[in-house]
């Protein structure tokens, strides 16, 4: 508690103009003073034995994390309780919208921890105080029922009050994270738009051992390029489009690229993201060898 207290204490803003929040924020994501519990909650999240789940918590069959899709019921439910609280005789509608929000944020919380667990440190120590945030809103939404369900609606008003601030506070530091630091972004998007079209020289073909990865560059792209068999070579984009690991360092199991940073599985063959964290496939090219050397193009 005291690590996470030293957190809030570094993303408090000074009152030097419109960029305090965002200095505040920058402060936080260099501070180091809750990486201790950063890496304990980490442990424990990622022991969590979820299989197949866990991917699905991540959003890959969606293509995109499933976290912001699952927090806009919650959301909506306190705040149309919030705007009912502020109108005559609707004190059930609001406590049943109370009680709603409390049940979709279970879910939400699951989906964001899962995602929280698998990003870069920077990130985490943001994500640890937006999930401060959004527990002690939690909090004031759990005690607004309990007030509401014995009849004290004044203080379910008031808490719930309270938690909205609470939860739009955690909201405004998810965006800081989503947005500022593109926690959930492909980070391999803007490749084909930076590619020039054609075939492009990538290396030679003696200089590429089997089943090893080499980096290289298509243009000014980085790729990393796989030798399968004795003159098949296989091409992807190299930055992962989870959080832009250099694939080039990852290893070749079964005819995918694995990512040393997170786990993340590509096949070779068409950049499919087989396993995550990522929720984007991986950019592909196709191949050709001429003259001994691997040229390579967009795929489209």
């Amino acid at each position: 508690m005291n690590t996470l207290r030293s957190a809030l204490r570094a993303a408090r803003p000074s009152h030097d103009g419109p960029g305090a929040v965002l200095r505040a924020m920058d402060r936080l994501e260099k501070s180091p003073r809750a990486d201790r519990l950063v890496d304990t909650v980490r442990s424990a999240v990622r022991s969590v034995p979820l299989g197949p789940a866990r991917d699905a918590l991540h959003g890959r069959w969606l293509g995109h994390p499933v976290h912001p899709l699952l927090v806009q019921f919650p959301i909506g439910a306190w705040l149309s309780a919030a705007v009912l609280d502020l109108l005559p005789g609707q004190r059930r509608a609001a406590g049943l919208l109370v009680g709603a929000g409390l049940a979709g944020a279970g879910p939400a919380a699951v989906a964001g921890w899962t995602d929280w667990a698998e990003l870069r440190r920077p990130q985490m120590r943001v994500g640890l105080v937006h999930a401060a945030a959004n527990i002690t809103g939690v909090g004031f939404y759990a005690a607004s029922l309990a007030a509401r369900c014995r009849g004290r609606h004044w203080r379910g008003r008031m808490w719930g009050f309270c938690g909205l601030t609470a939860i739009m506070t955690g909201g405004a530091i998810g965006g800081h994270l989503a947005y500022r630091q593109a926690s959930g972004a492909n980070h391999a998007e803007q490749v084909p738009a930076l590619v020039p079209s054609g075939w492009h020289p990538v290396a030679a073909l003696a200089d590429l051992p089997p089943g090893r990865p080499r980096r290289a560059h298509v243009g000014e792209v980085p790729v990393v390029a796989v030798r399968v068999g004795t003159g098949t070579v296989r091409v992807l984009a190299e930055q992962c489009s989870h959080m832009a690991g250099p694939l080039a360092e990852g290893e070749v199991v079964d005819g995918c690229l694995v990512c040393p940073w997170h786990g993340s599985t590509f096949r070779l063959e068409d950049g499919w993201n087989v396993t995550g964290p990522a929720t984007a496939p991986q950019p592909a090219f196709e191949t050709r060898v001429v003259e001994g050397r691997v040229e390579a193009r967009l795929r489209t």
